[in-house]
């Protein structure tokens, strides 16, 4: 069998699982947050932190409870770090330095898991299993809430009302979370990655010396670290390291959980507004894109550039053999589409367009499918400012979901697509132009430029993944994507709060002859192109300047 075939038939599988699990978990996700019955394990949890899981809350409300809880992580997970060195478990590692410590908490919590470090020769069993793997459930589950909030926005009418925020974190946790991670877990264990809270220990003979070890609770981590769209690895190498994703079925298995969540929320939004039609014009939307950059990327990865290329196959380089081109293409789009960071190939060493195709991917905003809540409340704003032009082009005030899209609504989506392109490119900028950071870059030119770009996408996108050349461990990068980080997961949640509060409060306007019709064909491709068009025009300088000039140079 070809690679290529290989390839396909992969790409394949993959889709008619999303499509089995599609309808049942979507479903289910609309029950579990349209409940009003709360279980015994979740009043214990509400118990102790003091929390009214009944009480309605109004936007203002809902996001102090999104902030607080946020913050209180970032405290804990930044003191777990800095005191590691007295904690058990530690493997012998030291407290993680000030400015690494505060990298990798505000990475956690944003739902980034950007690693500036090494897992396995920086981190201990507590700070791994009690600290980052805790931080990859609940950071995914307020993203989700912020999305059901969005959601209850359009649903509900003339009442301010969104839900309560702790009983949404909790649900989301215990009742979608956990029960998908601890199946996937086993189903990991059984393909043959580690769980244990073994040691270091020294084996076999590596270029004349012994090579170290380590053990953990791996499979646990690395099943939520993709369900929840994290990314974060337990080893350096990421999930191309065969304790976190041994075999080709596991790759794929690891893609499907990926996707899985984002994908379904469709279906739970369409279930949750009363229209399951809406929710399939959102799922075409996100299929369309994710699938016509999964081909270029392996077409680009694929074509063939020489003799090299010509025996390996395709642009092997950076990938691991036992995934191939393929395996590795697919995984590298889901990953850059969605906020996961996870990797199961070295992304500097795509080809050029390949990795331009990796950057326009998180500059969409990760919405196609998204983060777990990110992309669904990404691609929500989305549809907002499409039917707007589609209002201006006939003249008529813009309806989405019987809401009329006014100038508030409008401008609080135009505040939500603007703060990650601002962020993205005034951090390049000051890196670029500042004599420092540039020495952190391993290859000079478009490349080195390229490096830098994908750094601040990734950090400001809450993505994660790096381009491998890039010497991030600096006070300058962690610091600055830190701070992008945090910036770029909790503005745009305030805009999105406010949306579904103004919406809320709004009576339905009845449907006539004269409004769009948002489930059908013609406005899911307007809304295609009007997600391209807004990333083409915010980011094509800078992409030339990158993967472009690096790409028609080759």
């Amino acid at each position: 069998m070809s690679p290529v075939t290989a390839g396909v038939l992969q790409l394949l599988a993959l889709v008619a699982a999303l499509a089995l699990a599609y309808r049942p978990l979507g479903d289910h996700m609309a029950r579990v947050y349209s409940s009003e019955k709360h279980y015994r394990p979740e009043k214990w949890i509400y118990k102790a932190i003091v929390a009214n899981p009944s009480a309605e809350m109004r936007w203002p409300a809902y996001l102090r409870g999104v902030l607080a809880f946020s913050a209180v992580s970032l405290l804990f997970l930044y003191a777990l770090q800095r005191a590691q060195g007295v904690l058990p478990g530690s493997l012998g590692f030291s407290a993680i330095d000030p400015d690494q410590a505060f990298n990798t908490a505000a990475s956690f919590v944003a739902n980034t898991n950007w690693q500036s470090y090494s897992g396995e020769q920086a981190m201990g069993h507590v700070v791994q299993t009690g600290g980052l793997a805790v931080q990859n459930f609940v950071s995914a589950a307020v993203g989700m809430a912020v999305a059901v909030a969005l959601v209850r926005g359009f649903a509900r009418s003339r009442t301010g009302e969104l839900g309560n925020f702790w009983s949404d974190l909790v649900r989301g946790t215990v009742r979608i979370l956990l029960p998908i991670s601890v199946i996937g877990a086993i189903v990991l264990v059984a393909c043959g990655a580690v769980q244990n809270f073994a040691g270091i220990h020294e084996v076999g003979q590596f270029m004349g010396g012994t090579q170290q070890w380590n053990g953990g609770a791996v499979a646990s981590q690395e099943v939520i670290k993709e369900l929840g769209t994290n990314g974060g690895g337990y080893f350096n190498a990421n999930s191309a390291h065969p304790f976190e994703n041994p075999t080709p079925f596991s790759n794929l298995f690891e893609i499907f959980l990926i996707l899985l969540i984002p994908f379904a929320l469709t279906r739970t939004f369409g279930r949750m507004v009363g229209s399951l039609r809406q929710g399939y014009a959102l799922l075409a939307t996100m299929a369309t894109i994710w699938l016509g950059f999964t081909a270029l990327m392996m077409w680009t990865e694929f074509a063939h550039h020489g003799p090299a290329f010509d025996i390996a196959g395709g642009a092997m380089e950076g990938k691991e053999t036992r995934f191939g081109i393929g395996g590795s293409a697919i995984f590298s789009v889901a990953t850059t589409l969605t906020s996961t960071g996870a990797v199961n190939s070295f992304h500097s060493s795509y080809t050029g367009l390949g990795g331009g195709i990796q950057l326009l991917g998180m500059q969409l905003g990760e919405i196609a499918p998204g983060g777990v809540g990110s992309g669904l409340y990404g691609m929500l704003i989305m549809a907002i400012i499409a039917v707007f032009i589609a209002g201006l082009m006939v003249g008529r005030t813009p309806e989405y979901l019987g809401k009329k899209i006014g100038t508030r609504q409008i401008k609080l989506a135009a505040c939500y697509i603007l703060i990650t392109p601002a962020l993205v490119l005034c951090f390049t900028a000051a890196a670029m132009a500042l004599p420092t950071p540039g020495n952190s870059m391993a290859n000079p030119g478009a490349h080195g430029f390229s490096e830098i770009l994908y750094a601040y996408t990734s950090g400001a996108n809450n993505n994660g993944s790096a381009f491998a050349g890039l010497n991030a461990d600096t006070q300058w990068f962690n610091s600055t994507i830190g701070i992008a980080m945090l910036l770029g997961r909790f503005l745009p949640m305030v805009f999105v709060l406010a949306l579904a509060g103004s919406l809320a409060e709004q009576a339905p306007v009845p449907e006539t002859a004269g409004t769009l019709r948002t489930d059908k064909p013609l406005y899911a491709g307007l809304l295609v192109g009007t997600i391209l068009i807004i990333t083409g025009l915010t980011y094509f300088p800078a992409l030339a300047l990158g993967p472009l000039a690096e790409g028609l140079a080759s």
